[in-house]
């Protein structure tokens, strides 16, 4: 009789999580997805078999309702991150606390492989809360479940990106392309390699208690970036720098509404190069080669293009 294997990806539902739990249906996992919203799950429940993929509502304030999520599990992935607050203090309780305390679960519930994606830019003496909230996740993690596994991505780009499906969005919509901290250098990471990182770290023995940083093969300016996102859509357009004093209360003024577009947090974060740190081990080190932004992102931004029409050959 094959033994059941169970994994439990906290914040499955997300952007990741999409792309995750399907291969791991397919990896012959049952998994317990840990949301906030069930019906975001249904649409993966098809993916395997019957009751294959279970939506899992869970208190994350609860240490006795994680130890009941992560009960019986081979595997536990924490894809749990928040771009801006909306309570303060939720950087940290989310993901400055919250990873330690899984891997307390984790841990005392016999777990096999933890693996953890936090991101690139992680430091605990960072201007942003962001940053030093990850740099805090990952050391709670590393005290209470040695042998996990950190990935840190750069930007993640796929179908359901807010990156680059946003920056469409505003060529569509604009008569210029704002460009704030145009120099910052980027590596953009494709969503499928970053849940075949997820996988590969469980199935090599030497990834245990390591970090990984994931880019893709191409380093870029934020500048070039939304040139690029011109040119894909096709949208011939000037790129505009925006005068600091702006942008900062902009970003001010912008953390009043439900959804800030910009905050002063991530002003900080979109000051420093957000790129795979000389001499870090990456998706080569896991045995997987990198897609690039170009094979991938021209066919899901033709919607923005005028007329909504695809283009045959991929941008150079």
């Amino acid at each position: 009789m094959t033994k059941r294997r169970l994994a439990v990806v906290f914040g499955g539902a997300g952007f990741i999580g999409r792309h995750l739990v399907p291969r791991l249906a397919r990896q012959d996992y049952e998994v317990r997805v840990i949301t906030r919203n069930p019906e975001a799950v249904r649409p993966m429940m098809t993916q395997g078999r019957l009751a294959q993929v279970v939506p899992w509502a869970t208190d994350l304030r609860s240490d006795a309702a994680l130890a009941r999520a992560v009960e019986g599990a081979t595997l536990v992935v924490n894809l749990i991150g928040i771009l801006a607050e909306k309570r303060r203090g939720d950087f940290q309780r989310l993901q400055g606390e919250l990873p330690g305390r899984i891997g307390r679960a984790a841990a005392a519930a016999g777990v096999e492989h933890v693996v953890h994606v936090s991101a690139i830019g992680a430091d605990p003496n960072s201007e942003s809360a962001y940053a030093r909230s990850k740099a805090a996740g990952e050391a709670a993690l590393r005290t209470a479940f040695p042998r996990a596994v950190i990935l840190r991505p750069s930007i993640i780009f796929g179908p359901e990106d807010q990156f680059f499906n946003r920056f469409a969005n505003m060529a569509q919509l604009l008569p210029f392309m704002p460009v704030v901290c145009g120099a910052t250098k980027f590596q953009p990471v494709y969503v499928g390699d970053v849940a075949e990182a997820i996988l590969a770290a469980t199935r090599r023995p030497e990834a245990a208690g390591r970090t990984y940083e994931l880019g893709g093969p191409r380093v870029a300016s934020f500048r070039e970036l939304m040139g690029y996102v011109l040119e894909v859509t096709g949208r011939p357009k000037r790129l505009v720098a925006l005068p600091d004093g702006l942008v900062r209360l902009q970003a001010r003024l912008g953390e009043f509404l439900p959804s800030p577009p910009l905050t002063r947090d991530q002003l900080a974060q979109l000051r420093r190069d957000n790129v795979v740190s000389p001499g870090a081990e990456g998706l080569e080190a896991l045995g997987i080669v990198p897609q690039a932004m170009e094979a991938v992102v021209p066919g899901y931004l033709a919607r923005f293009r005028p007329g909504g029409g695809r283009r045959s050959v991929i941008p150079s």
